[in-house]
């Protein structure tokens, strides 16, 4: 067994000049850095006062689960003869903050990737790879709730 790990220092930068004395007293910005890779500016979602032009948990949760399942799929594809010329994904994740006992939680992730083939023949099997994809996905693995899959493909001109 091989274990991974993956280091990620999280910076809250929204100190305004009073920290947390109140509520509404601080930014809820943040960066996500990592050595040897770009900072990412971070903010809480704005139902919660956060920055609406910077990306918050949910948003890196859908986007986490989006590029474990094209990452997998792309893969599989590559390896079965399947081949891919174009990939997009406009994943959607769902959040219930009303719950009783969880105070907000992602209750559903649906991926809608729009795949372009270069060849029709291929088709069922790309079709196949995206069940099998979800199947190794380690983000689908690890999560406590649905990640859905209703993919749309065209072959290529």
């Amino acid at each position: 067994m091989t274990i991974h790990q993956y280091d990620v220092k999280i910076r809250w930068i929204g100190n305004i000049g009073d920290g947390t004395k109140s509520y509404q007293s601080y930014t809820r910005d943040f960066l996500i850095e990592n050595h040897n890779k770009p900072s990412i500016c971070g903010s809480a979602d704005p139902a919660y006062r956060g920055d609406p032009t910077k990306w918050n948990p949910e948003d890196l949760m859908v986007a986490a689960a989006s590029a474990c399942h094209k990452l997998w799929y792309l893969h599989l594809c590559a390896v079965n003869g399947v081949c891919i010329m174009d990939y997009v994904d406009h994943a959607c994740g769902f959040m219930e903050d009303a719950h009783p006992e969880k105070r907000g939680h992602i209750t559903h992730i649906i991926l809608k990737p729009h795949v372009i083939l270069q060849a029709k023949k291929s088709l069922d099997l790309a079709k196949q790879l995206h069940q099998q994809a979800h199947h190794e996905c380690m983000i689908a693995n690890s999560v406590n709730f649905p990640i859905l899959c209703e993919p749309s493909f065209e072959v290529d001109k």
